[in-house]
């Protein structure tokens, strides 16, 4: 479930060139097609019918089609399999739930708890998609980054959400920003790209970034709870963040 989460910790920021190019091709993946208008009404449904929005669905599914269209264009640049396959269509299926979630956030604020259970279902299905892919043979560098700039986008609209609709401050935002921060500093720090180990404590502390993104949606949560569980967490982070940035400095 958390496995690409920890992934955004683990590895180098990826940028687009480090993901291997895929055998020129003129048409899009099968699939396709018919897997990118389904995300998006799955999208406007789970934004009308289930968030209770109504302009604020529609900018989601505005921000769907940017999204659905970035991926089509990657798919064409780097996707080696001439088939989606069930794994690359349960991610955009993640994809259109985590989208749906920026409805409340431009519209009508939703319940805490209905965030929550997409929220989860959409990290349930983090595990489906990985196993899918290594059952049919289409695993990927594409598949894998893809899946991972989901969860990052995930992580970031919670945050978002934990920074409007609970007692939480700013820090909160520091659970949602840290995978761009690591993938910008990659850009100005070029020793920055390099592999990091795997490591058991980063894994842990991105398992307690996600539980505490997904608790701080509750209405139940004790204000005092909330903002001490934020701050401790977000210190955990930025702890685990400064040790890969000393190791990857004193071993470029």
């Amino acid at each position: 479930m958390f496995r690409s989460y920890c992934l955004a910790m683990q590895i180098s920021p990826p940028r687009t060139a480090s993901i291997p190019p895929a055998a020129t091709r003129r048409h899009l993946p099968e699939g396709l097609a018919l897997a990118l208008p389904a995300g998006l009404a799955l999208t406007l449904a789970v934004g009308v019918l289930v968030l209770n929005q109504g302009s604020g669905a529609l900018l989601a599914g505005g921000a769907y089609l940017a999204a659905a269209a970035l991926v089509g264009v990657m798919m064409l640049r780097y996707y080696p399999h001439d088939r989606l396959g069930a794994c690359n269509a349960v991610t955009l299926m993640r994809m259109a739930l985590t989208i749906a979630l920026l409805a409340p956030l431009v519209g009508v604020g939703a319940a805490g708890w209905i965030v929550a259970g997409i929220a989860t279902l959409s990290l349930t299905l983090d595990g489906v998609d990985g196993y899918l892919a290594r059952r049919s043979g289409l695993c990927s560098a594409f598949g894998a980054r893809f899946d991972m700039e989901v969860d990052a986008g995930l992580a970031l609209i919670l945050a978002l959400h934990a920074y409007v609709g609970s007692p939480v401050g700013a820090e909160v935002l520091i659970l949602g920003i840290m995978r761009y921060v690591f993938v910008a500093l990659g850009w100005i720090f070029p020793w920055m790209t390099a592999p990091l180990p795997v490591s058991y404590v980063r894994k842990t502390v991105c398992v307690l970034q996600l539980a505490t993104l997904i608790a701080l949606q509750l209405p139940q949560m004790p204000p005092d709870l909330a903002i001490w569980l934020t701050r401790l967490v977000s210190a955990a982070l930025l702890w685990s963040f400064g040790s890969d940035m000393l190791w990857l400095r004193r071993t470029r």
